[in-house]
């Protein structure tokens, strides 16, 4: 079972997007995915998510998964940047199949697994099943586990306040990526568990998005896993660290302009963030399709409405 030693780092944890190729059977442009991995360690993001829902998780394969760990910590390697702390989402229908995939991510050099409960039997699962679930990953886990809740891709299933109470006296669970919004569960989390000021955390909360990142901050969460840092990561940074130096005012002045770009995000979906980063970051557009079914992101219309939310942050960004 992994360590206890491991708490998860605060700070803005990025869920890198997979770039494909526009072959017949869409395979990993690694190329493009190096470079973007270059980009955003070069930032000095705090750290790196691979295959989360941004990094369309459910249509990699494990040697695809694995690869991508690999290439994240020889490119961190490469930069200077030997310790950046690497997450590597999991997916699977059952739990053998997500503690397979925790053993996975571990060889290929991931330190944390980020755990979504599986769906398919959604309407048998209830709170002690859930329970159970990730406490049995944990304890099969070789590294700690960060629970990720996440109901809109979950046939609603949520982990809610008092089964995370449970779940955060587990000794190999150090943290929850809450993309449900609830801030409620962030503090009651540093209720049971401690606020940012009592240090070093055993179970920490994380926004699952940026744009309530200051609330979050301010009722002792640990920070943020955010997509909108593929392409603002260093404004993203920015808010966290005005708001850790006593800077409020500014951390919230900020809070405001990023929302409305994370809003774009939000609204895109991860075709749209995919399109709109590779415009921005100059990537091939050809390469910036998700993964079939998902649909490309052609219409005109949405395309000028995401620039225009993202926009704003350009100037920011590259003055950071």
């Amino acid at each position: 079972m992994g360590s206890v030693q491991s708490p998860y780092p605060p700070g803005i944890h990025v869920p890198s997007l997979t770039w494909f190729k526009p072959d017949a059977t869409q395979t990993i442009d690694w190329d493009l995915q190096e470079k973007h991995l270059e980009f955003l360690i070069r930032s000095g993001i705090h750290g790196i998510v691979i295959a989360g829902t941004n990094g369309e998780a459910a249509t990699l394969t494990p040697e695809e998964k694995s690869k991508l760990v690999r290439l994240t910590r020889s490119t961190a390697q490469k930069l200077n940047q030997s310790s950046l702390p690497i997450t590597c989402g999991t997916f699977g229908g059952c739990t053998q199949a997500i503690i397979q995939d925790t053993k996975l991510a571990a060889d290929a050099g991931a330190d944390y697994a980020l755990v979504l409960v599986p769906s398919y039997f959604h309407f048998a699962l209830d709170a002690t099943a859930i329970v159970e679930f990730f406490q049995d990953v944990a304890s099969a886990s070789p590294v700690p586990v960060v629970i990720y809740n996440f109901p809109g891709v979950a046939s609603g299933l949520n982990v809610t306040s008092e089964m995370l109470e449970t779940l955060g006296d587990h000794p190999n669970i150090v943290a929850v990526k809450l993309t449900c919004g609830t801030i409620a569960s962030v503090a009651r989390t540093a209720a049971k568990f401690g606020t940012a000021l009592d240090g070093d955390r055993r179970f920490v909360a994380l926004a699952g998005q940026s744009d309530w990142l200051v609330p979050c901050l301010t009722i002792g969460g640990a920070g943020s896993v955010t997509g909108l840092a593929n392409l603002y990561p260093k404004a993203c940074m920015e808010i966290f660290n005005l708001h850790n130096s006593g800077k409020r005012a500014e951390a919230e002045k900020l809070q405001i302009q990023l929302a409305v770009a994370e809003w774009g995000f939000g609204k895109g979906g991860i075709n749209g963030t995919k399109w709109v980063v590779a415009k921005y970051l100059g990537y091939p557009e050809d390469s910036a399709c998700c993964r079939r079914p998902y649909p490309k992101f052609i219409d005109e219309e949405k395309r000028a409405w995401i620039t225009k939310q993202v926009n704003g942050l350009q100037v920011i960004e590259q003055g950071l």
